[in-house]
């Protein structure tokens, strides 16, 4: 998550959305927010203690945090936004992300449809960086009734467009936008990784996203 309160924005970062390109681009503007000096010396100083502060939100809170901890009259008046992703496509993305980057946890998966059975194992002991991305991604961005809290929702499909959008919104000149932790052995399309079998399961994990989000697993060209 990223708060801007000079820039007016609120960014909710879901996992494998293309957010850390977001985040990345638009971290400078925090820079320039009158608090953030003393945060981050806070935040810095009260780590070593090895008792933080809770001055930050962590980078993948969810937007119901940040209307919980801030005072309403602010959260009202931010600009919300947020990316989402095709969850079949999302799956793809995160077994490249964890076989790259926490190998040690994959040590005992052969193939992808493995990957998705092991993912979505009720009986899995939880793991951060696996249950990261199994996450409903419309559980970032609703309050406790459900109801959709952010003004803007850009799609990972359209990343470039809906960021230029999304800068618009905010009212700075969008910067170069430039896609991070892009694996470069995965194949394009995501569906050459999938049995019907493996897709149905995804689908059934992500129904709220696939209805709130107008994702299908054959998307219209």
């Amino acid at each position: 998550m990223l708060l801007s309160l000079k820039y007016n924005f609120l960014f909710v970062h879901i996992a494998k959305t293309g957010g850390t390109s977001v985040r990345d681009s638009l971290r400078p503007l925090r820079l320039r927010d009158p608090w953030f000096i003393a945060q981050f010396l806070c935040s810095r100083l009260s780590s070593l203690s090895g008792h933080r502060l809770g001055i930050k939100f962590p980078r993948h809170s969810k937007i119901i945090a940040a209307k919980e901890m801030l005072p309403a009259e602010t959260f009202d008046k931010l600009f919300k936004f947020v990316f989402v992703r095709n969850p079949w496509d999302l799956q793809v993305s995160s077994f490249h992300h964890i076989r790259r980057e926490r190998p040690h946890l994959m040590s005992h998966i052969e193939t992808f449809d493995d990957f998705i059975r092991w993912k979505l194992d009720p009986e899995r002991p939880y793991q951060f960086h696996v249950d990261t991305s199994i996450e409903l991604q419309s559980d970032y961005v609703v309050d406790l009734h459900g109801k959709v809290l952010v003004d803007f929702m850009g799609r990972y499909e359209h990343l470039h467009e809906d960021f230029e959008e999304a800068c618009r919104r905010i009212g700075v000149r969008a910067p170069e936008l430039q896609h991070k932790r892009q694996a470069k052995d995965r194949k394009k399309d995501y569906r050459s990784y999938y049995t019907d079998e493996i897709a149905e399961a995804v689908a059934k994990h992500f129904a709220r996203d696939i209805e709130i989000f107008g994702y299908t697993f054959d998307p219209a060209e």
